[in-house]
């Protein structure tokens, strides 16, 4: 039933928008099917449903072993498949997202002994909702009640049409991962041109056949584009897989401020110049599904992979210049680091901190490098104890007794779950102090 009111809210906004009156048959007749179903190649499976045409093949049909279906045939389909919606009982082969009447069946979930009452319209409205579904990395699809997303994915069914009618080598079915490219791109406000949609839109990747498909995008690269285009508000998304198993994580909310956050922090300190690789590393540490699992996405679920050394085995990344490739991932961490504090004024701090204890070891005059050592075994703490201890030895005998106090004070007044980032967010600024002096 999810596709169906998320098809209902889109069918409303879409009247709205266009001025038009369409109940949900019409539209799935006239705009619906003829867009997804009245061609060679489809945009999406039609399942068990009588459009669907098991015997031919895409594969085949581009290397012309089978001949396209005549119109006539198409037609009929159509009309068998509404006849049947028209009957009823709704079920799966009909009804997109609807159990199976097969109780056995992978695909039978949700069963209820309870009579529900299934309007024909909603049976129509569930096709239309599914066609809205955003698929990203991990084969999961996102559903946003939002009108104005909706709205937008919409505008690229046409797109995605275009290029199965005008690329034989590009296979069908694939509207929702169509619709993570589609939507990425569409919210990327650098390189999408309104007057020129598909320019700088490469969402194409070779098959083992040769063939053309739609590659599946990363699920930062869909709720950056979303958050950028919708500040100030969260959504909740309905996370789900059709197929020959159904999966349904559920509803979960998404922080898009706090999504957003780093993507805005990297580039107020580092410059916008490697967008593209930057939003490659934000997210790559546990993957979608497991982010669902946190309960809400927010800036947590955007942890960098390898993050997770730095913070609990005190391990920085070598800091050079040099390297472009590391000196992006190095300060990828740092901004993580800042966004899970969520202070920008710790940024500061962290430095100064850091220029302290730098100085503080340049002064060694002891061929031991007692003082080095001080600082080596202090950024080593892990957690508040371990730092707390060992700047008290640094105290000591420095100079810069405030400054150094001040630490101490800041660490000391930081929630307990914010101490490890913080600590770690000053190692992150000794080594690049360290290594400019």
């Amino acid at each position: 039933m999810i596709a169906a009111n998320i098809g209902k809210i889109f069918l409303n906004a879409y009247n709205k928008k266009f001025g038009s009156n369409y109940t949900a048959r019409e539209f799935f007749v006239s705009k619906y099917a003829e867009i997804f179903f009245d061609h060679n190649k489809y945009l999406m499976s039609a399942g068990n449903s009588p459009l669907e045409n098991p015997k031919i093949s895409w594969d085949k049909m581009r290397t012309g072993l089978i001949p396209y279906e005549s119109q006539e045939k198409k037609s009929e389909r159509l009309k068998k498949t509404i006849d049947k919606i028209e009957a009823g009982p709704a079920d799966a082969s009909i009804a997109i997202g609807f159990p199976s009447l097969d109780l056995t069946a992978t695909t039978s979930g949700q069963v209820t002994n309870l009579e529900l009452p299934v309007k024909t319209e909603d049976i129509y409205l569930s096709w239309i909702g599914s066609g809205l579904g955003i698929g990203v990395q991990s084969g999961l699809s996102l559903l946003f009640k939002d009108e104005q997303i909706l709205l937008d994915i919409y505008d690229g069914w046409q797109v995605y049409r275009d290029f199965l009618n005008n690329m034989p080598e590009l296979r069908g079915n694939q509207i929702n991962t169509w619709n993570g490219q589609w939507i990425s791109h569409r919210y990327n406000k650098r390189s999408f041109d309104p007057s020129n949609p598909t320019n700088s839109f490469h969402p194409f990747g070779t098959m083992k056949n040769g063939g053309l498909e739609v590659n599946s995008q990363s699920w930062t690269k869909v709720l950056i584009g979303i958050a950028r285009n919708y500040t100030g508000i969260s959504l909740t998304g309905y996370v789900y897989s059709l197929g020959q198993t159904n999966v349904t994580v559920g509803f979960v909310p998404f922080n898009l401020p706090r999504i957003r956050q780093p993507f805005e922090l990297y580039e107020r300190f580092f410059g916008t110049g490697k967008r593209e690789e930057v939003e490659q590393l934000f997210g790559t540490a546990i993957g979608f599904t497991k982010a669902c699992q946190m309960g809400a996405i927010g800036v947590n679920a955007l942890e960098p992979k390898g993050f997770r050394d730095c913070l609990d085995k005190g391990v920085v990344p070598k800091y050079t210049d040099e390297d472009s490739e590391k000196a992006i991932n190095f300060n990828t961490y740092q901004i993580w680091l800042l966004s899970m504090l969520n202070n920008e004024q710790l940024w500061e701090k962290a430095q100064q901190i850091a220029s302290a204890l730098n100085t503080y070891s340049c002064s060694d005059k002891n061929a031991r490098k007692v003082k080095s050592q001080e600082v080596t075994n202090l950024l080593a703490s892990v957690n508040k104890k371990q730092f707390i201890e060992a700047l008290t030895e640094i105290v000591m005998s420095s100079q810069n007794v405030e400054k150094l106090a001040e630490v101490a004070e800041i660490i000391h007044t930081l929630p307990v779950d914010n101490v490890p980032y913080f600590l770690t967010l000053i190692r992150f600024h000794y080594a690049v102090i360290n290594k400019k002096s």
